[in-house]
């Protein structure tokens, strides 16, 4: 009997890529096939790609095959791009009949490689992303050796198609280890309010619902994912996706004012009001809250300090470091508010900084201050908030804060319950251990203070 509603954190689809890569600075480290982290052995044949089995190698073999002739043919150390391997391996696909392949987003409905859009114009209009396809294309000249579908536009069309309906495959930690293109899944569309999750198991890509859903059927026209960081506020969210794939995001939380000015919020001259200001209002004279007056020169600090972060954050793009992540603190205190999302991204570098220099009280302390944050822009449900709970608990547990590690273990155990489900590899070998020995120590803790105030009694009866 088919179920009549959908619950939040049900799995809705599951699907392997048409097409996937690895990122190449994890070669050595991850099998090709399945993605899975540990000791991998070179293909004998063309030294370059790995797997962590025999069987992983049986099973990539038909793909890998004619693959392995031109990247054993390749100059000793050259490491090819993601993109040119991603686009050699679709276009494989194609010749071997990919294009009759069906990705099916439900029992009766599905996908093909042509239902997918090139956005052919969009492109050619793009300068970095033809100078892109025009260096990939030198590169493919080597990967290939049927010369037919690089003629006319064809090329041009199937690289389209990559760039807009890829998806980066991330690890539990949410680190990008590689790129695959799902047909059925390319049917998800985005929305910045999102009502699903996309997670994956090693290439195996996964989507939840993140709320209750009625019907016995999803109807995917309903489904929404996120194509990018929402960590941003409107106007950047925006011009990121109008750059990416080509359309303005025009979705509920896209034209709410009232949180576009939060996330750009200045705090209150009063320390001991923390209301919001919109400083962008000119007109704004004082706190609508508790009446402080804004001078002008608490408008040109904020002004100053808000260009500061952005310069800060923009160079840090790459690499973070703790030294500046905590002089932007200390020049945000009292001038951002806590919402801000400059402000809020500041500590989230903080926190891995301190986390990577093994620091873990400053870390805890960056990690907890995140946390509100964390839940008012990604929401209540999303793999970044459960990890940031996780990883503060792990941390609470090491430092011997075993009722603190219980709090923050649990909710992210209804975190990741939600977006990854209880059989996935974060949930089972991650998270439960790190819960049991929580409650394990807290348990042995609890009994040991009652045993002291016991001891306590005693001596004072005696006395």
């Amino acid at each position: 009997m088919k179920k009549s509603f959908h619950r939040r954190g049900d799995l809705i689809l599951q699907e392997k890529p048409f097409a996937c890569v690895l990122q190449p600075q994890y070669r050595q480290q991850r099998c090709d096939r399945c993605f899975k982290q540990g000791k991998v052995l070179k293909c004998s044949n063309c030294l370059y790609v790995r797997y962590c089995n025999r069987s992983c190698q049986t099973e990539a073999w038909p793909d890998h095959k004619d693959e392995c002739v031109k990247l054993k043919a390749l100059p000793a150390g050259l490491v090819v791009p993601a993109a040119a391997l991603m686009m050699a391996r679709i276009i494989r696909r194609l010749q071997k009949g990919g294009d009759f392949q069906k990705g099916y987003y439900t029992p009766k409905y599905y996908r093909r490689f042509n239902d997918l859009m090139p956005h052919e114009e969009n492109i050619r209009k793009d300068a970095k992303r033809m100078e892109h396809f025009e260096s990939l294309s030198v590169v493919l000249l080597r990967l290939l050796d049927e010369p037919a579908i690089l003629a006319g536009g064809e090329l041009l069309r199937i690289y389209g198609k990559m760039c807009i309906n890829s998806f980066n495959i991330v690890d539990s930690e949410t680190i990008t280890i590689g790129t695959a293109m799902y047909l059925g899944a390319s049917i998800l569309d985005h929305s910045c309010r999102p009502n699903a999750v996309p997670t994956f198991v090693g290439d195996t890509l996964q989507i939840r619902l993140l709320e209750d859903y009625n019907g016995s059927e999803v109807d995917f026209g309903k489904i929404f994912i996120s194509y990018i960081d929402l960590l941003n506020p409107a106007d950047a969210r925006q011009s990121e996706l109008a750059d990416r794939y080509y359309f303005r995001c025009e979705c509920e939380r896209c034209r709410d004012e009232a949180e576009r000015k939060l996330m750009n919020a200045a705090a209150c001259p009063n320390a001991d009001c923390d209301e919001p200001l919109d400083l962008d209002d000119g007109q704004l004279a004082a706190c609508p809250a508790c009446k402080a007056e804004i001078k002008d020169s608490r408008r040109e600090q904020f002004v100053e300090i808000s260009s500061f972060t952005k310069e800060q954050l923009a160079k840090m793009k790459d690499v973070a470091y703790l030294d500046v992540c905590q002089l932007c603190l200390k020049r945000q205190k009292g001038i951002l508010h806590q919402y801000n999302v400059y402000y809020l991204k500041t500590l989230d570098h903080a926190f891995e900084c301190a986390i990577d220099m093994e620091k873990w009280t400053e870390a805890i302390g960056y990690g907890l201050r995140l946390v509100d944050g964390f839940r008012k822009f990604h929401g209540p449900y999303h793999p970044l908030f459960g990890l940031l709970l996780l990883k503060i608990g792990k941390m609470q547990l090491y430092l011997c804060q075993f009722a603190e590690a219980m709090k923050s273990l649990h909710a992210a155990e209804k975190i990741v319950r939600v977006t990854h489900g209880d059989q996935h590899d974060l949930y089972r070998q991650q998270l439960v251990p790190l819960l049991c020995d929580a409650a394990r120590e807290f348990e042995l803790s609890e009994e040991a203070r009652k045993g002291s105030e016991s001891g306590v009694e005693i001596r004072e009866i005696l006395q």
